[in-house]
Order: structure tokens, then sequence, then C-alpha cells
């Protein structure tokens, strides 16, 4: 096994950091979002998603672990992922700062309950936000 951590992209960091016009809640005024890392350490994989908000939608929208199968995420990331990568390369169709990098999702690889969930949150909270849907 490599030393380097396969990232799961293009040694995939996904960094969707939206425009300066945002406007932070007076709650979080003057506080930094700390970025999500989506890893298995096992396997060596990592995502690391950098969206204001996204920690909010994982504490107070998004269903909590366990509520969803690991095959039901599994089957909706197999399917989101490549609508977001077919996204990432039509940056003249979609918006280039919403689909920055490619995803490598390999439905032969077990990448365990936590990097599935992670992403299927990423993408509920992502197609809320931008109000986008990936189909």
């Amino acid at each position: 096994m490599s030393f380097l951590k396969n990232v799961l992209g293009v040694v995939c960091v996904i960094t969707i950091i939206i425009s300066c016009s945002s406007i932070p809640s007076q709650a979080n005024a003057g506080k930094k979002e700390e970025p999500v890392v989506i890893a298995n350490d096992s396997l060596e994989y990592e995502i690391i998603i950098i969206d204001p908000g996204f920690n909010n939608y994982l504490y107070s929208i998004a269903r909590p672990r366990g509520y969803y199968s690991l095959k039901y995420l599994e089957i909706k990331n197999r399917f989101f992922v490549p609508i977001w990568n077919q996204r990432v390369n039509n940056p003249s169709l979609f918006n280039p700062n919403v689909y920055e990098n490619r995803i490598n999702y390999d439905p032969y690889v077990e990448y365990g309950y936590e990097v599935n969930y992670l992403l299927f949150q990423y993408f509920q909270f992502a197609q809320r936000k931008y109000r986008m849907t990936l189909r």
C-alpha cells in the first residue's frame, strides 16, 4: 500500500467554497467553520469538504447516522457520483464553482458506513443549498 493517501476523486479533495457574498448568521459571526473530513483509514481514502453550512446541516437537518442502511447509502452514492462527475466535466453547462472536483467512487470498493454516510449527506446538502437536483 502506498504511503500517500488515495482520495475519493482525482486525489479528490472536494473543496467547494462559495463566494464571499455569503452572509454569516449572527450566531456564527466571527467563527470559522471547520472542514468535514470523510476518511476510511484502513482503505486510505479521504474527502475533505469545505463548504460553509455543511457542518450545521449535518448536526441540525441531516438524518442521524444509523438512519440509513449501508446498502441504501452505497446505492445512492453510486447514482449521484456519475452525475456529479458529468457536471464537473461540463463547466460550460454547470457552475464550476459548485462542481469543482471529480469523485472516484468505485462501486467494487467497500468504503464503509462513515464515508458513504457523509458523502450521501453532502449530496443532500448540495442539492438543498444550490437548489439543484442530481438526476
